[in-house]
């Protein structure tokens, strides 16, 4: 049966009591994603490409990076060609499970299996997924649940719906580099060096976001758009404007060649919207805002990782 994905939709409709594995036991990882493949086909749910080849999917996406998504949460997953609709199968350990590459053990993994051409399902799905384990409490509750049954009224009794679109807040990155607007163009220069970066966001006094500062933008200051009118840039060939700007690096403050127009937007835009801001400013990244407070920037290749491959 096809299913709508829409903000009523719960999680537990794309699995079963079926689907469920309480207390796998001492299988690893790659066991028990097997395991969870093989179920999916047992209940009649066959993705159109083999068991060995969907097992080879899923672990050549775990070997890009682990699928732990929170301590005691793990979505192994996959993309399908030709998969009609999203298939899931659960599996929960008490004693906990190792997963490669990770400290803390694993205690519910959750096996997903996306349709090639549903490129937001994966993230509203995890959304509902983390929506619905919020904390590490509830996480002890599921693996503690001693039958399948259990386990999946939990899901469909609680708040784990399909949100109806994705948002900035499921795409963007909580780890950023910020400056101050009273922080000096010496210590704008150093960070873009030392950090490998050519765009930082700038926070004023109490902490908002006032603008951003680019490497582009330091070298319009360096040469001024009436020396690029000049066809022949020879004469200047020894850098003489840039080591003006070098001579008062320390007493040019970021307000004075901050950039105040760029893409932003509140955790609750949709990531279509995004995008589109993205393209508006020909930008690779876009700051999310909330209440004035830098929350999160959306950086383009994540974005499209998140859309197309992840």
């Amino acid at each position: 049966m096809s299913m709508k994905q829409n903000s009523d939709l719960r999680l537990a409709a794309y699995f079963g009591p079926g689907d469920i594995i309480p207390h796998c036991g001492e299988m690893s990882r790659n066991e028990i994603v097997r395991k969870l493949v093989e179920d999916i086909y047992r209940c009649g749910r066959i993705p159109p490409i083999g068991i060995d080849e969907t097992v080879k999917a899923v672990l050549e996406r775990e070997s890009d990076g682990s699928t732990v998504i929170m301590d005691g949460l793990a979505l192994p997953h996959a993309r399908i060609e030709g998969l009609a609709e999203p298939r899931i199968a659960v599996a929960t350990s008490e004693r906990g499970v190792e997963w490669p590459g990770e400290e803390s053990a694993v205690h519910v993994i959750f096996l997903l299996l996306i349709p090639q051409d549903k490129p937001a399902l994966y993230l509203q799905i995890l959304r509902a997924l983390t929506t619905a384990l919020k904390d590490d409490a509830t996480l002890h509750t599921v693996s503690a649940m001693t039958n399948a049954g259990e386990i999946h009224r939990f899901f469909e009794s609680g708040k784990a719906y399909l949100p109806r679109y994705i948002t900035a807040a499921d795409i963007m990155s909580r780890d950023f580099l910020t400056l101050k607007d009273t922080d000096t163009l010496q210590t704008c220069v150093d960070t873009f060096i030392k950090k490998h970066v050519s765009e930082v966001a700038v926070l004023d006094h109490d902490g908002d976001l006032k603008g951003v500062v680019r490497a582009g933008e330091l070298l319009r200051v360096c040469l001024p758009e009436y020396l690029l009118w000049m066809s022949d840039l020879s004469p200047i060939a020894n850098f003489e404007p840039f080591a003006q700007v070098l001579e008062n690096e320390r007493r040019t403050w970021l307000s004075e060649i901050l950039v105040k127009e760029f893409p932003c937007v509140t955790p609750d835009t949709p990531a279509v919207q995004v995008a589109g801001e993205m393209t508006r400013f020909k930008s690779s990244k876009c700051y999310v805002r909330e209440g004035g407070k830098l929350v999160g920037i959306v950086r383009l290749p994540k974005f499209l990782n998140k859309i197309f491959r992840e």
